[in-house]
């Protein structure tokens, strides 16, 4: 059996106000803060998951909070834009959203023809509102459009995604080229299913910190699947991790080949393994393996507080 890839299933950055990201990505952009968790790699400080109602994969954005950590700046060797799809209908509502809460903005501008909105978060990572979705009563963000990597490796990177993740190449408009995914899961949301890349040959490379990505992640349906990527993976020396539980999915990581870390993430167990549908994101889950640490951490982590509560 060949393992498939569906889209993204989550994008990882790097925040450095707590309570602004909360701000922001609820309060401005409407995403539910479906967890508030700790990095199991640095129990000090939160992890925190945005998405939809269910954070569903293909929808789920997840911070790094680390306060007075070093400002990084966007370029060569990193994932650069997240883009969220919304009702092209929805383009005009989402500029007078945006004007109400002082955010500025670039567009709408044409790209493949839909109408993208670009504009920065509070700490100046690039974002993108794309129109892409059917005529809806409804404005919100769907999920995931894309994700922009700058790389000084095209077309290695390009045959990654093509000749092993099973990606098509799908559109050139300038200097970006359009990859998408061959099929969309039924079970899944019709989300999350392009990678562009931008040929950017004389930028400078990027420097991780405050405002950047840190990682990609792909879907895979299963656990079993993924055995089969992490075989595949390493079959081709890719220098690729065993698999690491955290908790709400199971984790492979790499390099490509432009040094963007990527990881495949399972679509199940899911955010409601520890915690009901209703109550997702109101209060902090630990691993079992920290419960008996949890006043300690607790103690060092700041309070939050969701827009309107």
């Amino acid at each position: 059996m060949n393992p498939t890839i569906p889209g993204l299933h989550h994008i990882t950055a790097i925040a450095g106000d707590a309570q602004a990201n909360v701000d922001f990505y609820c309060g401005v952009l409407g995403l539910r803060l479906v967890k508030r968790t700790i990095n199991f790699d640095d129990p000090g400080t939160y992890h925190l998951y945005y998405g939809d109602a269910a954070g569903s994969p293909g929808t789920i954005m997840t911070f790094f909070p680390w306060a007075g950590a070093h400002r990084g700046w966007q370029g060569k060797g990193q994932a650069t834009v997240t883009s969220f799809a919304i009702p092209a209908s929805a383009i005009e509502l989402w500029q007078r959203r945006l004007n109400e809460k002082g955010i500025a903005f670039d567009g709408p501008t044409l790209r493949f023809g839909e109408p993208v909105l670009r504009f920065t978060d509070p700490d100046g990572m690039a974002l993108e509102l794309i129109g892409s979705e059917p005529e809806s009563s409804v404005s919100d963000i769907v999920g995931f459009h894309s994700v922009t990597l700058e790389v000084a490796t095209f077309d290695k990177t390009a045959a990654l995604l093509t000749d092993v993740m099973g990606y098509t190449l799908i559109g050139e408009e300038h200097s970006r080229t359009r990859f998408a995914v061959n099929s969309i899961e039924r079970t899944g949301k019709d989300v999350g299913k392009y990678i562009d890349i931008l040929r950017r040959p004389d930028a400078p490379n990027g420097l991780p910190g405050v405002g950047t990505i840190h990682h990609i992640a792909f879907r895979t349906p299963d656990d079993a699947q993924q055995e089969l990527w992490l075989e595949k993976l390493g079959g081709l020396g890719y220098g690729v991790s065993p698999v690491m539980d955290r908790s709400y999915f199971h984790s492979i990581y790499f390099r490509e080949p432009g040094n963007v870390l990527f990881e495949i993430a399972t679509d199940p167990p899911g955010f409601t393994i520890d915690e009901p549908l209703t109550s997702l994101g109101e209060r902090l889950m630990l691993p079992p393996w920290l419960e008996d640490s949890r006043d300690r951490i607790e103690g060092r982590l700041p309070k939050l507080r969701l827009p309107g509560a």
